[in-house]
C-alpha cells in the first residue's frame, strides 16, 4: 500500500496569502476610519469586520480538518487504533516473565 502524497504549499504562496490578507485588512480599516459617519457606526463596522475575520479563520480550519480526516491514511490509522482497543483486555492477568506456571 502506498502512502498518498500530501500537497505542500510553497513559501511564496504563504507570503502572497499573508500580504493579501494584510492589504485587505488595512483597506477595510482605513475605509472604516475615514467613513463619514458617527463613531458608534464605525465601531459597529469594525467589530463586524473583526467577527467576520475570526469566523473565516475558524471555517478554514474546520474545512482543513475535515479534509485531513477523510484521507485514507487517517482512516487506516483510526481502524488500527480501534482494533487495538477492541483486543485489549485491561483485566487480563499476565504471568510474570520467568515465573513458574501452576
Amino acid at each position: 500500500m502506498t502512502t498518498p502524497e500530501l500537497s505542500r504549499n510553497t513559501a511564496a504562496f504563504y507570503l502572497q496569502a499573508a500580504i493579501s490578507f494584510g492589504v485587505a485588512m488595512l483597506a477595510v480599516g482605513i475605509g472604516i476610519a475615514y467613513l463619514p459617519v458617527d463613531p458608534w457606526v464605525r465601531a459597529f463596522l469594525a467589530l463586524g469586520s473583526l467577527y467576520l475575520v475570526t469566523s473565516t479563520f475558524t471555517l478554514a480550519k474546520c474545512v482543513r480538518d475535515q479534509q485531513e480526516a477523510s484521507t485514507v491514511r487517517v482512516r487506516v490509522d483510526e481502524a488500527r487504533i480501534e482494533r487495538l482497543i477492541a483486543e485489549h483486555d485491561p483485566f487480563a492477568v499476565k504471568p510474570l516473565a520467568g515465573a513458574p506456571t501452576l
